[in-house]
């Protein structure tokens, strides 16, 4: 099995996030919301797939979560060079976090690629 390298032209910019309170519609313990808009180009010379996710939230009480799943909101987008895939999805929680993470994939010659996601703080509005 080979190493995934980090393509070199394939980046993530994280375009808009968005704090909500969620009040009843979230858990009690994690009931606040931030929504997140990326959209990942492939300035790369190749086409790639992207296959999955990892997300690292890092919470100020000092806790740390791990998700890692397939699929990018149910999808496993290809992107020929020059084109984007843009989505929005949401992170929950009950403090101050930071986000970071990264996709993954294969490049059309079947060679494992990923792409890092920028750090971003999801910081809780003062009353």
């Amino acid at each position: 099995m080979s190493v995934a390298h980090e393509l070199l032209g394939l980046k993530v910019n994280l375009d808009q996030l968005i704090y909500r309170y969620g009040g009843d519609h979230l858990p009690a313990d994690r009931p606040h919301a931030f929504i997140y808009y990326l959209t990942i180009h492939n300035g790369s010379d190749r086409t790639v797939t992207l296959l999955g996710r990892k997300w690292v939230i890092e919470n100020a009480d000092g806790t740390r979560a791990v998700v890692e799943g397939d699929k990018i909101v149910g999808e496993t987008p290809t992107l020929i060079p020059g084109a984007h895939f843009t989505y929005n999805s949401y992170h929950i929680g009950n403090c101050n976090s930071q986000a970071s993470g990264s996709f993954h994939g294969v490049d059309a010659h079947g060679a494992r690629i990923f792409v890092r996601i920028p750090k971003f703080d999801m910081i809780i509005p003062a009353d």
